[in-house]
């Protein structure tokens, strides 16, 4: 006969991890995961809840699992308030802002690619990176052609995201719209890379392998 599963303990009454070291425990499913996989929340004045997407703001962290199915418990099962033992004022679209402050996070990382000489656009020079081995990432259109992401990927093991749509990439390198983005081995790559997934975990925009996203055949080739 199957055994009842325990119910999950209460985020107060379990004790935290320091708030040092790589990795985190999230209040709502008490999972200890790398904290660049998850989202730090602080209490602001009033005790209202801040998002702290780059994990710098003052205060004693509450951590979540970077998953849409995480914040909705956290929210209509209180977690905040348990974690934060008293009142969390939270704003009512709450993922909303997260979800975008994420894509700006992406939008400013790729730029400081770009102005650092570690990113380009456009079908030809995408692919004479890849021919060079030069890419550590590719960043494409998430309203781009997944068959001609594939036909530019082949069979290289390159990682490939898709977070943002082709205007909002266009727009970091001063065109209309960007399908392809190459982005170079590093710490910028990483981060890029880390960002897309918390974004794919909230929003399901895509942190994906070549070839695979939503049949939508958006923009065309670029040059």
């Amino acid at each position: 006969m199957a055994t009842a599963r325990p119910p999950e303990p209460e985020a107060a009454e379990t004790e935290e991890l320091p708030e040092k070291g790589p990795l985190r425990r999230c209040v709502v499913t008490r999972e200890v995961r790398p904290k660049q996989e998850m989202l730090r929340f602080v209490l602001g004045p009033d005790r209202h809840l801040v998002p702290d997407l780059q994990g710098k703001l003052p205060g004693r962290g509450m951590w979540l699992s970077a998953r849409a199915d995480v914040l909705e418990r956290a929210v209509t099962r209180g977690a905040f308030q348990k974690a934060a033992r008293g009142t969390v004022h939270l704003p009512p679209d709450l993922r909303a802002r997260i979800e975008d402050g994420l894509r700006g996070r992406l939008r400013d990382l790729v730029g400081m690619a770009r102005r650092a000489g570690q990113a380009v656009s456009g079908w030809v020079a995408v692919r004479e990176w890849l021919q060079a081995g030069k890419v550590g990432l590719l960043v494409e259109a998430s309203d781009g052609s997944p068959a001609e992401r594939a036909r530019l990927v082949g069979s290289r093991g390159t990682p490939v995201v898709a977070p943002l749509p082709a205007a909002e990439l266009g727009g970091i390198f001063g065109r209309d719209h960007a399908v392809h983005v190459a982005i170079a081995p590093g710490r910028l790559a990483d981060a890029i890379l880390a960002e897309a997934g918390r974004l794919s975990g909230l929003a399901g925009a895509a942190a994906q392998p070549a070839g695979t996203g939503r049949e939508n055949p958006g923009p065309g080739r670029e040059s």
